[in-house]
């Protein structure tokens, strides 16, 4: 039976979800393929229609965590102007219900250990994510005046990513909770986006 090219987007759509959620979970090298088809509703039998290798679907599933990610940021910052946007995302970014949703959070900090192991298309995939966001925060900051809004957005969503990543590594949730509290108040502070005490 032959599908209209509508239905084939869809299914490739749910397949992408379930491999973003397997590779969140369980990290890229682990993923399975015929897993990720039975997560999806599918065959394992289908997933040539839609890939040509594991190597492919890694790569478009990080495209589409990627997608997630731009899309949250603009959800986060939507309605607000620069600076109140900035705060909403960076309190979003380092919130507990962000650290605790391992399964959906932000690509980066769940991957970025991963992929200097990964084929070239991966990592070109995470390495786009990667601008596109950067770009997204940097027009925020120089719509604030930052000179150098781009090093700015770099040296932000480093902190961020670091500080999402060791507070879901510690163990003990109330050093955690400090971990997110500091780099939330030092990161507003060194961008200028609340008074300092």
């Amino acid at each position: 039976m032959r599908y209209d090219t509508e239905h084939k987007q869809k299914t490739r759509a749910v397949v992408l979800q379930a491999a973003a959620k397997a590779i969140r979970a369980d990290g890229p090298d682990r993923v399975a393929v015929a897993g990720v088809m039975a997560e999806a509703g599918l065959t394992h039998g289908g997933f040539y229609a839609h890939f040509k290798s594991k190597d492919e679907l890694v790569a478009a599933a990080i495209g589409q965590m990627f997608e997630d990610a731009r899309a949250r940021v603009e959800h986060e910052t939507a309605g607000h102007g620069p600076a109140d946007g900035l705060v909403a995302y960076i309190d979003f970014y380092l919130s507990k219900r962000h650290r605790d949703a391992r399964g959906q959070g932000c690509p980066m900090a769940a991957l970025s250990s991963d992929l200097p192991r990964l084929a070239e298309p991966a990592r070109g995939q995470f390495a786009a994510g990667v601008q596109q966001v950067t770009a997204s925060l940097a027009e925020r900051l120089a719509a604030l005046g930052h000179a150098e809004a781009v090093a700015e957005a770099h040296s932000m969503l480093a902190e961020l990513v670091g500080a999402l990543s060791l507070a879901r590594v510690e163990p003990n949730a109330k050093r955690s909770d400090a971990i997110l509290a500091a780099s939330r108040s030092q990161l507003k502070q060194r961008l200028g986006l609340e008074p300092r005490a």
